[in-house]
């Protein structure tokens, strides 16, 4: 875990729970793509860091997730480096209480007020500052979090972020976060068609080609929004609905898990209805979600 591994020319990644990339601009000047989920991830990628010489003069967030910013904090405070980030994933980052604030929909007990899914605050600059390194291309990656992005780098490695999962994630855990299952899919047309030398996913396997891993996330999503719409033939409650996912798929339940699957389920059944395939009603002041095709 913590290995420095080399993919191309100028780019590395390093391997732990979130893959962390490693851009060297220059001889002794690299920029990081995330920065690991705490302090002390950001100890070990300094250790790293410092082992070959090299310069940490930025940070590049794909997006807000703890995981990925956790590490922001320690090494801004270390070494002066800037971070970017942009649009809502800047004021996650900037204000980190709104990850677990938003997963819980209210304000967060302090069981939800960890590492996992709240990281310290960093100052945070904008892709579009002039300081922002011209020859890496951002690409818009949303449907995971708010605005997630990738990036491209000069010799075509491309940073996915959270986009895709390895298939060994999602028979592990199922059911896998997502903010926007519209945009998440419209994501996953978009990477499914894309070329490079190297793909680098924060969760799966590093490769020249993602295709089908891509279809393998896709059929994923249309599964679990099939097993929705069969919870939901009757009328039934988002606790039901929650409750039923949990147990179609295994899974066993803890605060944690209640707020990202639950967020996630959340975002299925909004997508399902805006998409004509759930009605909602009223009854004795509580929401119902059917599946219209049973109305």
């Amino acid at each position: 875990m913590y290995e420095l591994v080399q993919v191309s020319e100028k780019c590395y990644y390093i391997n732990c729970p979130a893959k962390i990339g490693v851009y060297v601009a220059a001889k002794d000047n690299v920029y990081l793509i995330d920065s690991g989920n705490d302090k002390e991830a950001g100890r070990k990628v300094r250790k790293i860091l410092d082992q070959n010489g090299w310069h940490l003069t930025a940070i590049l967030n794909t997006h807000s997730n703890a995981d990925h910013i956790g590490g922001n904090r320690y090494l801004q405070g270390q070494t002066g480096c800037r971070v970017y980030s942009g649009g809502i994933e800047a004021a996650f980052t900037k204000y980190p209480v709104l990850e677990p604030s938003f997963l819980y929909g209210g304000y967060p007990c302090k069981d939800l007020c960890h590492k996992f899914l709240m990281a310290q605050e960093s100052e945070v600059a904008d892709f579009s500052e002039e300081e922002f390194p011209k020859e890496v291309e951002v690409i818009p990656l949303p449907g995971h979090f708010f605005g997630m992005v990738g990036f491209r780098m000069p010799d075509d490695v491309v940073f996915l972020a959270d986009c895709i999962s390895s298939r060994e994630t999602l028979e592990k855990y199922a059911v896998s976060f997502i903010y926007d299952v519209g945009a998440y899919l419209e994501t996953l047309d978009k990477v499914e068609k894309m070329e490079a030398a190297v793909f680098v996913p924060a969760h799966a396997q590093v490769a020249a080609d993602v295709k089908e891993l891509v279809r393998y996330n896709r059929d994923k999503v249309q599964s679990i929004a099939e097993r929705i719409l069969l919870i939901c033939r009757e009328p039934v409650c988002f606790e039901r609905v929650l409750q039923e996912v949990f147990k179609s798929y295994g899974l066993a339940m803890n605060f944690e898990q209640y707020v990202l699957v639950g967020s996630t389920v959340r975002s299925y059944l909004s997508w399902l209805k805006d998409t004509g395939r759930l009605a909602v009603s009223f009854q004795d002041n509580m929401l119902l979600w059917q599946n219209i095709s049973a109305v």
